[in-house]
């Protein structure tokens, strides 16, 4: 909302197109948007009333346009006070291209627009205007807004007002991890956090988030190319025992037996552009700019969401709430997805680094023109050969570990509580200021 408000507030403002995977809130956000900030608001939803598409058929020009959504809607249109909201534009190509027009001709009305499955679209329009347009993100509620859906403000914010890099008090310590454990589970989807606050019913909520899924299969077959439905299936459903491996690097052949990257890649790269995974490529050499040394024939891949990873792979809410030891390897990768969806809402580049078998870390993050290693525990385990491994080759200025451990400095190591991650980019510099 604060973004969209400083959207708003722009005196050079260009149409908005809100991104994100279906079911994170983008229309509830542009909706509940328009009612808190404007005098009116006129919503279209080119999904549900594809007849609505004719409008743009015409013609492109603002004016005209405007004109027809005036007589269609049976609303007035006021400058500046009115937000035009375009749903699932995707589905309404010319609706997309005027978007430039309305930048151009007619800057002063607010026009937000938002769809599912943008990323794919835009990936394959060509000549759409994008220096005409805005883009913002709309992602999962992270575990701070997970927090503050559950009423716990206050523990939020002490824990951002943390002023020392030393212990949380250990009663407040177990309670964000009890929180953590929860969140591990219900993920971030509005409408699981939603049904989990109403009823704190697991099982209501892995119906939810199962449907959700079912709702992306359905895309599948409904957007995709036909000749990659199959193929997006499969490795749309090979993500949990990819993640399951030690090793958790991607592998074709474990998509399908004898398969091979020119045969699943489209399918592969159709799900990142519908924001429904994060691809995430080796680093050999960690080296500014990392998306320069990045190795892209060797990645991970983690799902936009850590609670739907648990629906995907049936895992009961005892695993994760009661850390049973048998599921230590996969309760592994759902801290790891966690993590990464938690670095990717606050805006890091994802990477990961390996020294020929003898050491591997989870991420590699650039933050202020420096490299930082980050390692993920999801148990107390004090072992750090990998850290260790990168610190003596590359001599960074902080090495990272995430755990369920409390708040620590000890020495060149930081130990982030795993909950914390989201505070991790403010902890970096307060590390850097202080040794300055």
């Amino acid at each position: 909302m604060n973004n969209l408000r400083a959207w708003k507030a722009q005196s050079k403002r260009k149409p908005l197109i809100l991104m994100g995977a279906r079911q994170v809130g983008k229309t509830f956000v542009l909706k509940k948007f328009g009612e808190q900030e404007y005098a009116n608001k006129i919503y279209l939803n080119f999904e549900d009333n594809p007849r609505l598409c004719k409008l743009f058929d015409t013609s492109l020009d603002p004016k005209m346009i405007l004109k027809a959504l005036t007589i269609e809607m049976n609303a007035e249109i006021i400058e500046g006070k009115t937000l035009i909201i375009f749903d699932e534009i995707q589905e309404c190509p010319n609706a997309l291209n005027s978007l430039k027009y309305f930048c151009e001709n007619a800057p002063e009305h607010h026009i937000a627009a938002a769809g599912s499955l943008l990323g794919v679209k835009l990936a394959h329009v060509k000549g759409f205007p994008v220096g005409k347009v805005q883009f913002l993100s709309l992602h999962p509620l992270s575990f701070f807004e997970f927090l503050e859906a559950l009423k716990e403000p206050r523990l939020k914010t002490f824990v951002e007002e943390q002023k020392n890099i030393e212990p949380i008090p250990s009663n407040l310590h177990e309670k964000l991890l009890m929180y953590f454990k929860e969140y591990l589970f219900v993920g971030g989807m509005p409408e699981a956090v939603a049904e989990y606050i109403d009823s704190q019913n697991v099982a209501k909520v892995r119906e939810i988030q199962t449907a959700i899924l079912n709702a992306y299969s359905l895309d599948f077959a409904k957007h995709a190319p036909k000749e990659h439905i199959m193929k997006i299936n499969q490795v749309w459903g090979s993500i949990p025992s990819q993640l399951a491996k030690e090793n958790k690097k991607f592998i074709y052949s474990a998509v399908r037996e004898g398969g091979r990257a020119k045969e699943f890649e489209v399918a592969l790269q159709w799900l990142i552009e519908a924001g429904l995974i994060y691809k995430v490529p080796l680093i050999s050499t960690p080296k500014i700019p990392l998306s320069a040394y990045a190795d892209l024939n060797a990645f991970k891949v983690y799902l936009v969401d850590v609670g739907l990873l648990g629906a995907m792979s049936n895992l009961s809410a005892k695993t994760i709430l009661h850390e049973n030891e048998l599921f230590q390897e996969f309760r592994g990768a759902i801290a790891e997805n966690y993590v990464a969806q938690e670095l990717v809402h606050s805006q890091y580049s994802l990477f990961y680094w390996t020294s020929e078998g003898k050491a591997e870390l989870d991420f590699i993050i650039e933050q202020d023109d420096f490299i930082y290693p980050l390692e993920v525990k999801s148990g107390t385990s004090l072992k750090k050969k990998s850290l260790k491994v990168y610190g003596d080759t590359y001599h960074p200025k902080i090495l990272i570990r995430t755990s369920p451990m409390n708040l620590k400095k000890d020495g060149m190591i930081l130990n982030c509580p795993l909950y914390l991650i989201e505070e991790l980019r403010s902890l970096i510099q307060r590390i850097i200021i202080e040794a300055e």
